[in-house]
């Protein structure tokens, strides 16, 4: 924790029903402002002593922000403000293919009306919502996704979903707020209505392409670390036995 910001942690009159929330708030804010900065170690005894808390709160503010993917627990090392490296981003988008890929083929087979009307609406406030920052993009694209994954029947494989994406979507966020960038711009398509349009059964390719093409908007080549960047055997070879 940095001499600097620790002498600017302030919590004043604070409700005790609240704490954790305050805590919360107060490190995702400094996070995001970059008083706290991408990679940095978070130590739970310092915080508290700068906020003159117990560690309980701070545990539970931790994990709160772990929980939206802020903040990254490394083994035996402590807890960090999440930072990825382009290839930790490109083995995540390798399996994102696979997993986002089932459960986009589950909710074309499962999804209700009901859910197909929450993610269009959603889709449709992303196309009214151009051209606002990042943290504001970044909150609707893991809201649509979100809703996708807890469509597709399988608990498991939203919480897996869950687990190796919010981390991304929040160095993502970090990453452009420092370049002072836009979530998305007006000019360009909308790739949340592309996984829609499979799910309603209007696009006729297998889900992995519709989720590459759909990764492709953000990020080069995301297919590299994945098995749909491996070189097809030639049919025609020669029987090895």
């Amino acid at each position: 924790m940095n001499k600097v910001f620790s002498r600017t942690l302030r919590l004043k009159r604070m409700d005790v029903r609240t704490i954790k929330e305050q805590v919360v708030k107060l490190l995702r804010d400094a996070i995001l402002s970059g008083k706290i900065s991408t990679g940095e170690r978070l130590n739970e005894s310092v915080l508290a002593r700068d906020l003159g808390l117990s560690r309980i709160p701070v545990r539970e503010a931790l994990q709160k922000l772990q929980e939206q993917g802020l903040v990254v627990d490394a083994p035996r090392r402590g807890k960090f403000v999440v930072n990825l490296s382009e290839e930790e981003i490109q083995k995540i988008n390798s399996l994102r293919l696979i997993l986002e890929g089932e459960a986009l083929r589950l909710c074309r087979a499962r999804m209700s009306p009901e859910g197909l009307s929450d993610l269009a609406k959603i889709v449709d406030k992303m196309d009214h919502s151009r051209d606002v920052l990042e943290i504001e993009a970044s909150a609707l694209d893991i809201q649509f996704h979100r809703t996708l994954w807890q469509h597709s029947g399988n608990e498991y494989l939203a919480k897996m979903l869950e687990s190796i994406t919010i981390p991304l979507f929040a160095h993502r966020v970090l990453w452009r707020l420092n370049k002072e960038m836009l979530g998305w711009a007006s000019n360009l398509p909308n790739p949340h209505r592309l996984l829609l349009e499979f799910v309603e059964g209007k696009i006729n390719k297998p889900a992995e392409e519709v989720m590459l093409e759909h990764l492709s908007y953000r990020y080069e080549h995301p297919e590299r670390f994945s098995s749909l960047a491996l070189p097809e055997k030639d049919s025609r070879a020669a029987d090895p036995r």
